[in-house]
């Protein structure tokens, strides 16, 4: 990271939804400090692809299975819980195994895998817990219930264990980004054209850069930056709190 010098040598880390987007983004620049990166995804090629880049461990695991997530054991000193996706949907409209499919990805699989790795960090009286939460873990929009929701539960998850942790060296902190350009936004910007029947750059203009003062989406490295430096060591009384990476969303 840019004017702080950050040593992840010998460090274990893991991160969920690691081959595209944010998390590949995140995986990249903990691997570049030093760490040795386990990348979870279930997408196997592009999975083994970043592993391959970063001298990584490739994990192919399907977060909504919710059995399968609970038996995998991590031994790492850091966590990155990333993985995540969007349905945009009126509520009457939204189909409850969609919203349930959500949950287990983005809330139960982050709270499982916590679970698995925590102990280990306990022994160690150190470790680095991050959740990739969103401006809609403080916020909410319209037709996206699932989304929302899973979000503002990770937001609390985060603080509960952040009390629990932090008498053991442990930190539990969030990154909640505005709208970052992702393979995820961008099927969510197709997404939004369809149900409010405008342009996809009427979309961008109109309903995701609104908000925000600065007026542009967010890179994935702005990210990968933030989780790096909440892995320092300058970082070790920041817990249960909530990075916002908005560009001035949350200050309206």
């Amino acid at each position: 990271m840019r004017g702080i010098e950050i040593d992840l040598s010998g460090k274990k880390a893991a991160v969920s939804g690691a081959a595209s987007g944010i998390g590949k983004a995140v995986a990249i620049a903990l691997a570049a400090a030093g760490a040795k990166v386990t990348v979870i995804d279930f997408n196997e090629s592009a999975t083994i692809q970043v592993a391959d880049e970063i001298n990584g461990t490739p994990l192919i695991l399907d977060l909504s299975d919710s059995a399968k997530v609970e038996q995998t054991k991590l031994d790492v000193d850091i966590l990155v819980n990333n993985a995540g996706l969007q349905t945009v949907s009126k509520v009457e409209e939204f189909d409850p195994e969609r919203f349930g499919y959500m949950h287990r990805v983005m809330l139960i699989a982050p709270f499982l895998l916590t679970r698995n790795a925590i102990a280990g960090m306990y022994q160690k009286k150190w470790g680095r817990l991050i959740h990739i939460s969103s401006a809609h873990g403080h916020r909410a929009s319209p037709y996206k219930s699932a989304y929302v929701s899973a979000k503002h539960g990770l937001e609390g998850f985060s603080k509960t264990i952040a009390l629990e942790a932090g008498p053991f060296g442990v930190t539990s902190n969030t990154i909640a980004p505005a709208y970052v350009r992702t393979p995820l936004v961008e099927k969510q910007i197709t997404a939004q054209a369809e149900l409010h029947g405008i342009s996809e750059a009427e979309v961008v203009e109109k309903i995701m850069l609104t908000a925000p003062v600065i007026k542009r989406l967010i890179e994935p490295s702005e990210i990968g930056d933030a989780a790096l430096y909440l892995c320092s060591e300058s970082a070790g009384m920041i817990t249960g709190t909530s990075l916002v990476i908005d560009g001035g969303w949350l200050a309206r």
